[in-house]
């Protein structure tokens, strides 16, 4: 298999893909069980096109569902939002219906200075 075929990830981005902890695959390392490259000291593990591909789609899949829930948080506090002002609007109709209108009086004269 060509190994441009596939893409290499760190040993926690393989951990996160994989769901394996990071001493496992420190050991499998260690032992050859996975193909593995090191460069400035830290590793980097194989993965084929084919789990590339899954690779990809499940990591869209978790940002459409990050990106759901934070429109659903957004959605949560606009309605909230909007509640407080709807109240608001409330308050302000039922302390106007109970004020009479004030007149069209003009503001006191400034006095003068010399």
């Amino acid at each position: 298999m060509n190994a441009s075929s596939g893409v290499w990830l760190s040993i926690n981005d393989y951990s996160r893909y994989k769901d394996v902890s990071i001493s496992t695959i420190r050991r499998h390392i260690k032992n050859n069980i996975l193909k593995y490259k090191e460069e400035n000291g830290k590793y980097f593990i194989y993965v084929p096109s084919t789990e590339k591909l899954r690779l990809r789609e499940e990591e869209e899949v978790l940002k459409i569902k990050l990106e759901t829930e934070l429109l659903r948080t957004q959605i949560r506090q606009l309605r909230e939002e909007n509640n407080e002002l709807r109240m608001l609007v409330e308050l302000y109709e039922k302390q106007s219906a109970n004020k009479p209108m004030p007149s069209m009086e003009l503001p006191p004269e400034l006095p003068k200075l010399l």
